[in-house]
């Protein structure tokens, strides 16, 4: 790389950690260590709640994913819309009314304490393997365009983003999700343009290319349920979507830093609808990409992995300072996504586990030491199974996938508890259990069903509709042994 892309990235990443750290002193309680005082502009609101669901798997993936196949990835986006929609009209009047920094407070308040240490336990799962796993994917890129040593970067990314989200609190993560989300767009729109004006024939070759070799189908619309086909993937992002609106403490921590339900409403329906022509946009790059190297054969190198394919072009086609801006931008994308993990991680540990026995006049300055040092554990514990990946990373896929798989529980517990109102505790344990069971069944069959014998075992749908039919399965069962104990309650006469 040139020095003034070198320049750029480090100009951005020592200028976002300055930024980040100034709001260290705004944070003289829990308060505004987890909700900004609830007075963070709607728009700030908005572009941390976009810039959250765009991670680097997202800016990577989604190019090399159109580069490779087609604009399929985009039908999961189609389904942003309603569940935005959901969020202004059910969650965000729901969570606002409970009025807890936790997402998880309102399982305890219907189930009872188990739902709530359950939620959050995978929640907290879930969010390491997550952040692991970015903080990974961004050594990896930096690692194939610098040459730079991969666990120095994983360490000095991790720090970079402990250290203003543990100063800065939310106040920190939003401003600094806000501006990185802009970076990121701003990225993409630039990237974008140039491959579109790259082709030698001009911007008519890209689009006949692309529809020579149909780069903008959407998949297929056949009724089958063992391919990523349009409706496969319909179902797969609404139940997604949902649960992250409907339960993901990411997201559900933002709606009570607003000043308002009105501007909560506001921020949780553009934050989803923002992304829907992002995502469109990495689509179209990854497609630019496939018709720019097939009208210029012999330039990429051979056998060269699709979600590679981006990063060579950044190092090998841009020119100088733009290359910085894209691999600021990728970080962008990573980092904001990690900063909201590490808040919101401590701002669960801190209301799930010891909210309640902290009383007295130490109890506000025990609550931010918990939260300092929550986020401080949760940076080491990610940076450390980042590292891990490097080698190991078999083994953490699997970690990755059961954490998922329990996590795919906390939607139906959620819709059962919110829409079922008689459901009591036993309903919802055997509902989860049975939800758990079939959602692991899907999840592992390629894993554990692979021989001969066994495979008449596995699973025949498709893996993406895991959460559908594992959410579908806890709802069922639970209001219907709910509603079953309710009637044989109800006929059993009771002793005068």
């Amino acid at each position: 790389m040139r020095i003034l892309d070198i320049s750029v990235f480090i100009i951005y990443l020592i200028g976002i950690v300055l930024f980040g750290s100034s709001f260290y002193w705004k944070n003289k309680t829990s308060s505004a260590f987890t909700l900004g005082n609830k007075n963070i502009p709607t728009w700030v609101i908005s572009m941390s709640i976009f810039a959250t669901f765009v991670s680097s798997i997202s800016y990577l993936a989604l190019p090399g994913q159109a580069y490779q196949s087609n604009w399929n990835p985009f039908v999961f986006s189609l389904s942003l819309p309603f569940a935005s929609l959901m969020a202004v009209k059910f969650f965000v009047p729901l969570y606002r009314s409970v009025n807890s920094p936790s997402a998880y407070t309102y399982l305890e308040l219907r189930f009872g304490p188990w739902a709530k240490i359950y939620a959050s336990i995978m929640y907290l799962l879930t969010q390491l393997m997550r952040t692991g796993t970015i903080l990974y994917l961004l050594a990896l890129t930096l690692n194939i365009i610098l040459g730079w040593n991969m666990a120095t970067i994983i360490v000095l990314t991790g720090l970079s983003v402990m250290i203003y989200a543990m100063l800065g609190g939310i106040q920190a993560v939003v401003w600094t999700d806000a501006i990185q989300g802009i970076i990121l767009i701003t990225g993409a729109v630039v990237c974008a343009v140039i491959l579109l004006f790259s082709m030698p024939e001009g911007p008519g070759q890209l689009f006949r290319i692309a529809a020579d070799n149909h780069k903008f189908s959407l998949g297929s619309f056949k009724p089958e349920l063992t391919s990523s086909t349009f409706w496969v993937v319909l179902i797969y992002g609404i139940f997604i979507n949902l649960q992250n609106f409907g339960i993901d403490q990411n997201y559900i921590q933002r709606y009570l830093t607003a000043s308002s339900e009105k501007e909560a409403k506001k921020s949780a329906l553009w934050g989803g609808l923002i992304y829907v022509p992002v995502s469109l946009l990495f689509l179209f790059i990854g497609t630019s990409l496939f018709c720019y190297y097939k009208a210029n054969p012999g330039v990429l190198p051979l056998n060269l992995p699709a979600d590679r394919v981006f990063p060579f072009f950044i190092i090998n086609s841009m020119p100088a300072g733009i290359t910085g801006l894209l691999i600021a931008s990728i970080f962008a994308a990573g980092m904001s996504t990690i900063s909201t993990s590490v808040n919101s991680s401590a701002t669960v540990i801190l209301n799930d586990y010891f909210k309640k026995s902290l009383k007295g006049a130490n109890a506000e300055k025990l609550s931010m030491k918990i939260l300092y040092s929550s986020s401080f554990l949760f940076s080491i514990f990610s940076i450390l199974i980042a590292i891990a990946m490097i080698n190991v990373q078999s083994a953490l896929d699997t970690w990755w996938k059961l954490a998922s798989i329990f996590s795919g529980g906390m939607l139906g517990l959620f819709l059962l508890g919110y829409c079922s109102k008689k459901v009591n505790n036993l309903s919802a344990i055997i509902g989860v259990v049975a939800g758990v069971i079939m959602i692991g069944w899907m999840s592992l069959s390629p894993i554990f069903f692979t021989n001969a014998v066994m495979q008449k075992f596995a699973s025949p749908f498709h893996g993406y509709l895991s959460i559908v039919f594992g959410t579908t399965i806890i709802f069922v069962v639970g209001f219907l042994i709910g509603f079953l104990y309710n009637e044989v309650s109800r006929k059993i006469p009771v002793k005068q």
